[in-house]
């Protein structure tokens, strides 16, 4: 594969995995590849001074969706710039692919690649609900990888290794552990400390991530409840903490849902009732039309719909889920997209 591959976009979390996912296997197979992120975001936490990238780069790039009209044309006009700038790039480092994870992050590097003669786009949407900047650009794209689309050639999800390493078979709930991920989830954190007595009257074990703006209050209160619960504001050894777990009450965030799948684990979805389009929903219900998980709006939570959940039969869902995702999802895209690349 003749010169670099730019990865691009970012922003949140569920972005960044996916971006770094392909970093890791374009970087196994001696390719190099570049970095395009924005400085506002999380992505140059994740990628600066990455020593398996050739090169990064943090542009100044913020989104365009709820702004007023002058924060719209004063967007817009900074992406036209910085699309500029990508092009440039792409003539310095002699690249003919990009790869888009999608988020206000992938504009500029995005639009680059589809003026661009001779130059390949590729696009990896996240969730159920296409995000705006890939809806407006996947016309222009190669291929669309997605694991909610029928026609998408690989289905499967950008998942670590670890998740699916440390997954098993669950039989009976003895741990349940709550995630509202690295920012917290109030409504979450509120449900749990709700179920804890009951839950300890059970002989259940909590296992809580609340974030870390809420990390203080929620452990207090279990404290009071006299429950010894294992709560943490945030983690990088996620997938452990799921593995001990034989349930899980989660957000439904794409990446955080497909590990959950990839651990095996039942999982009691309250999606983020402010998302984008709804798309936590539809990424959770998408699972549960094909009955292997638990969903429930945020405003209608029934302590009685949980109880009733975690008594059902967990041995099958668990078991089910084993084929609702498989290991070498990035593995098998790479390889369609270097493929393309040689026609």
């Amino acid at each position: 594969m003749n010169g670099s591959v730019v990865i691009t976009g970012g922003g949140t979390g569920g972005h960044l995995k996916v971006a770094d996912a392909f970093i890791e296997e374009f970087n196994k197979r001696g390719i190099p590849v570049i970095f395009i992120g924005s400085s506002n975001g999380q992505d140059k936490q994740w990628f600066d001074k990455d020593k398996r990238l050739k090169a990064t780069y943090f542009l100044d790039t913020k989104g365009v969706v709820n702004k007023n009209a002058f924060g719209k044309v004063t967007s817009l006009l900074n992406i036209i710039s910085k699309t500029n700038y990508c092009l440039g790039l792409f003539s310095k480092y002699k690249v003919k692919t990009v790869i888009s994870v999608g988020g206000f992050s992938a504009a500029a590097a995005t639009f680059a690649s589809i003026v661009k003669p001779g130059c390949k786009l590729y696009i990896h949407e996240q969730n159920s609900i296409m995000g705006t900047l890939n809806k407006v650009t996947s016309r222009f794209a190669s291929e669309v990888f997605s694991s909610f689309e029928e026609k998408s050639k690989i289905k499967d999800y950008p998942v670590s290794n670890e998740f699916f390493d440390l997954g098993r078979i669950r039989n009976k709930v003895e741990t349940i552990a709550f995630f509202g991920g690295s920012q917290g989830a109030v409504a979450i954190n509120n449900f749990a400390l709700n179920l804890a007595p009951k839950l300890k009257e059970m002989g259940i074990n909590i296992i809580h991530q609340t974030g870390k703006n809420d990390f203080q209050r929620v452990k207090d209160e279990y404290v009071k409840l006299n429950i010894n619960a294992d709560v943490f504001d945030f983690s990088k050894d996620i997938p452990t903490k799921m593995a001990e777990a034989d349930f899980a009450v989660s957000r439904a965030g794409a990446s955080t849902l497909w590990e959950l799948c990839a651990n095996c684990l039942p999982t009691f979805f309250i999606p983020y009732k402010h998302a984008a389009s709804d798309h936590q929903y539809y990424n959770a219900k998408d699972l549960k039309d094909k009955g292997l998980c638990f969903l429930e709006r945020e405003g209608s939570l029934k302590e009685e719909e949980f109880f009733n959940a975690i008594n059902g039969d967990i041995h099958d869902i668990s078991k089910r889920l084993t084929s609702s995702i498989n290991s070498n999802a990035v593995s098998l895209i790479c390889n369609i997209i270097i493929q393309n690349n040689k026609k």
